[in-house]
């Protein structure tokens, strides 16, 4: 099968690529910068399509003669690094799922995120969790999204939780919290975090491309822990004992909250921000069961994850390896 691929140099794109690949697909990438593709993915026979998703010609000219599309690309603004979240999360995703359905191309599939449930209205999110109405621009782009995709129609969307793993081109959203949490310390506080390994999330894409499955929705979460839990994990796999700091949700909110003030003046090379802090807050575990079974999948162990990521950020000079203890490369 055919598939084009948005966003495939980027972190859950490039993976996707390799798992389409490994599953007897042939992928076309859809890029912005197609020297990035050498990059991030290597030397090789790559079908390469230069265009922004934003741009509905552009799109319309790289879906031609594929078969399915595996829509990735997005902005993320969590951590402080959105740029036109509204055009790639809303206007691009429109003219990439919206002419594949025009197309007729199948599957369709779509990658969200649990954003759109959190905060969550039920101690447990499920696939059918009702959308929430986020505070920050990022949820709202990625809940307008949704809406879209969901009243398209014919749309297989998988929501995954926080993307840890090796080879990320630009370090941003849980690995970059890894990172800090080494670096400075961790904020033991209310709530948790769903690490998801990007490989596993990639194998489960790869396994979505079967034709005539319409209207699925796929939660994958991954495994949640607590900010304390996670911590501990770091501490076990490193053999280092890290630094934590247990602090009440509110003071959090405001360190974000004076942070974010700070950033617009002067650079700070740290991820907390009022919505990553909100994030950090309020997430639930996620039920990942259904889609486990259908896809059968099974995901690796969340010190697996870790330990592999820890590993490459140093490898790659992210991070100091004596921060990593045990795992320096």
């Amino acid at each position: 099968m055919r598939v084009l691929v948005s966003g495939a140099s980027g972190f859950v794109g490039s993976h996707a690529v390799a798992a389409l690949i490994a599953a007897g697909h042939e992928p076309c990438l859809l890029v912005r910068n197609p020297e990035k593709v050498r990059r991030v993915l290597g030397a090789g026979e790559w079908v390469v399509h230069q265009g922004d998703i934003r741009d509905a010609a552009a799109v319309r000219a790289a879906l031609d003669g594929c078969d399915a599309v595996l829509h990735a690309a997005a902005d993320m603004g969590v951590t402080g690094h959105g740029a036109d979240l509204r055009g790639s999360n809303v206007v691009g995703l429109r003219n990439v799922l919206g002419q594949a359905a025009e197309l007729g191309l199948d599957p369709i599939v779509h990658v969200s995120t649990i954003a759109v449930f959190v905060p969550p209205a039920e101690p447990l999110i499920t696939a059918d969790s009702p959308l929430t109405s986020p505070r920050n621009a990022y949820g709202r782009s990625k809940v307008e999204g949704e809406r879209y995709a969901r009243e398209l129609g014919g749309v297989t969307i998988v929501y995954p939780g926080g993307i840890a793993g090796p080879g990320q081109p630009t370090l941003d959203a849980l690995n970059e919290g890894l990172r800090a949490g080494l670096r400075w310390g961790w904020p033991v506080v209310p709530g948790g975090v769903s690490v998801l390994d990007v490989r596993d999330l990639a194998v489960a894409l790869a396994r979505c491309f079967t034709p005539g499955l319409r209207d699925r929705r796929y939660l994958l979460g991954g495994h949640f822990r607590t900010w304390g839990e996670l911590a501990e994990i770091c501490a076990e796999v490193t053999g280092r004992a890290g630094r934590a700091y247990r602090m009440p949700g509110g003071v959090l909110r405001g360190m974000a909250a004076v942070l974010d003030r700070l950033k617009r003046l002067v650079p700070i090379d740290y991820p907390l921000t009022r919505d990553a802090a909100d994030f950090m807050l309020t997430l639930v575990p996620t039920d990942d069961g259904p889609t486990l079974k259908d896809l059968e999948l099974t995901l690796r162990p969340v010190e697996d994850t870790v330990s592999d990521t820890l590993r490459w950020l140093a490898a790659e000079g992210h991070l100091n390896p004596r921060r990593v203890g045990r795992l320096a490369p």
